[in-house]
């Protein structure tokens, strides 16, 4: 029953994030919304909600190192997994300007995070609405920024925007809201109690189930969408898009986390600050000396296969010193 708990929580993640991706994506066009506005607000923090609604709903059971765990896990999945699967299906192009902004703000946000759970091995309230507010100051210079240079920050909305989606009547698009809320919360909801109770069973933290299951779960959404595209051989899915969504998840899903219920991290979790989160770390600095290697600004397809090689090697890591 919990592997099947799991199964059915995967897949309402996957689509309740479809539909509330889409039913923001209506309401942002209804509203007239510019496409880049819609990238860097609505469908960035629609992309994380999965992982937002998982880590709440964590924290509310008691299992903050679930939630902490789900956000690490999350963000070195989206580089080991996402980047890289989508790379090894179609080469992506990185841009100079990446590395002056986004990718600098997000080896910011996760350097902040060490320091913030280094600080107590928690975080509380008032760090709850820094990181809130940290999020809200780098997507306010972000839109500055997109107004001088756009071509710096142009993002894709890692969906198909078709005639339908477009002409979404009003009625439609609340109600793809309400069955994406609802799939979320519910697949939350069977998830977390299919990790816990297999934890439970196999006295594994749940910090290291967040950080391994429960992450690429709540990544699958924003794999699937990148595979579908390179495939379809679209336009690459922005890597500042998905750096932003890095950057969202810590900023906003522990930042709102803790707001709600303050995250403390116990002694049996301790390696998501001493291990974790250093890999998380890692995964978003190897991105540099890659903008450097032969095919400079490319991940090539064997730079995809070396970061889907790192992510299995970090997966083999946390199980091993069990």
């Amino acid at each position: 029953m919990s592997i099947l708990y799991i199964i059915l929580g995967f897949v309402l993640l996957v689509a309740g994030g479809e539909f509330l991706v889409r039913s923001s994506v209506g309401l942002s066009l209804k509203l007239n919304l510019s496409r880049m506005i819609i990238g860097l607000t609505v469908v960035s923090f629609a992309t994380s909600a999965p992982e937002l609604i998982v880590s709440v709903q964590g924290a509310l059971n008691g299992l903050s190192a679930l939630a902490v765990g789900n956000v690490i896990g999350s963000n070195i999945a989206n580089i080991g997994i996402v980047l890289g699967a989508t790379a090894v299906v179609a080469p992506l192009a990185m841009e100079k300007e990446f590395f002056r902004f986004n990718w600098l703000w997000m080896v910011v946000f996760s350097l902040i995070c060490y320091a913030v759970l280094w600080s107590g091995n928690n975080i509380t309230r008032l760090e709850g609405f820094f990181l809130i507010a940290l999020l809200v100051l780098f997507l306010v210079l972000l839109i500055r920024r997109a107004r001088k240079q756009p071509a710096a920050v142009d993002i894709d909305l890692d969906m198909d925007l078709d005639e339908s989606t477009q002409k979404n009547k009003w009625w439609k698009i609340i109600l793809y809201l309400l069955l994406g809320g609802a799939a979320l919360w519910l697949g939350s909801e069977w998830l977390v109690k299919g990790a816990v109770e297999i934890a439970t069973a196999l006295a594994i933290p749940e910090g290291v189930i967040a950080v391994s299951m429960i992450a690429v779960g709540t990544s699958v959404p924003e794999l699937a969408a990148s595979l579908i595209a390179a495939i379809k051989k679209e336009k690459a899915i922005s890597l500042g898009n998905l750096v932003g969504s890095n950057i969202f998840n810590i900023g906003s899903v522990l930042g709102i986390t803790a707001v709600i219920q303050p995250i403390e991290i116990d002694g049996q979790n301790l390696s998501l600050l001493t291990n974790d989160i250093l890999w998380m770390i890692g995964f978003a600095v190897v991105l540099l000396p890659l903008a450097f290697l032969p095919r400079r600004f490319v991940i090539s397809r064997f730079k995809g296969i070396g970061l889907l090689a790192i992510y299995g090697l970090f997966i083999y890591y946390i199980f091993n010193s069990l």
